[in-house]
């Protein structure tokens, strides 16, 4: 599951009761991306060895070379995606949400107030959102339908625990 759940400390439970974190899939691994540029790499490197020496060379390595710096860059761009974080305590509960590019959003409640709900008619399937009564928010936009249905399962399990 692209989430983890971590229980405060003992002798910290008055602050931060449980930490949740939730981040976007990643199908490649950073030594899956090593692998990647490295073939590509070589497989544009493989063609251009018979024009070695000549001035063909010069003509077809830049192109070579923006096509490698164009996928690394590519990649590299998926890595820094949107995270959320929730901090759960017996009083508190914080959401950041954090984007590339953009400031952190950060909704605060009190955690005893908040109910968990699966929309059937937002932007995605199964659009899971947190209100308080006052203000809905969206939690896990980029998972997929079953991971936030297990989601809502397990947080309303352990919302339920500090009631």
């Amino acid at each position: 599951m692209p989430y983890a759940w971590h229980d405060a400390a003992p002798e910290q439970s008055g602050a931060v009761c449980f930490r949740l974190e939730i981040w976007p899939h990643r199908s490649l691994s950073r030594r899956g991306f090593v692998w990647v540029i490295s073939l590509t790499a070589a497989g544009l490197a493989l063609p251009l060895l018979a024009v070695v020496g000549s001035k063909v060379l010069w003509g077809l390595l830049p192109f070579a070379a923006l096509a490698v710096w164009g996928l690394w860059q590519g990649i590299a761009r998926s890595y820094g995606a949107a995270h959320e974080v929730m901090l759960v305590g017996r009083d508190r509960l914080i959401l950041t949400r954090s984007d590339p590019g953009r400031p952190d959003r950060i909704w605060q409640t009190n955690p005893y107030w908040v109910r968990t709900a699966l929309r059937q008619n937002g932007p995605v399937e199964d659009y899971l959102v947190l209100t308080d009564g006052q203000r809905e928010v969206e939690l896990g936009a980029f998972l997929s339908p079953e991971e936030r249905v297990a989601l809502r399962d397990d947080l309303e399990r352990r919302l339920a625990e500090l009631r």
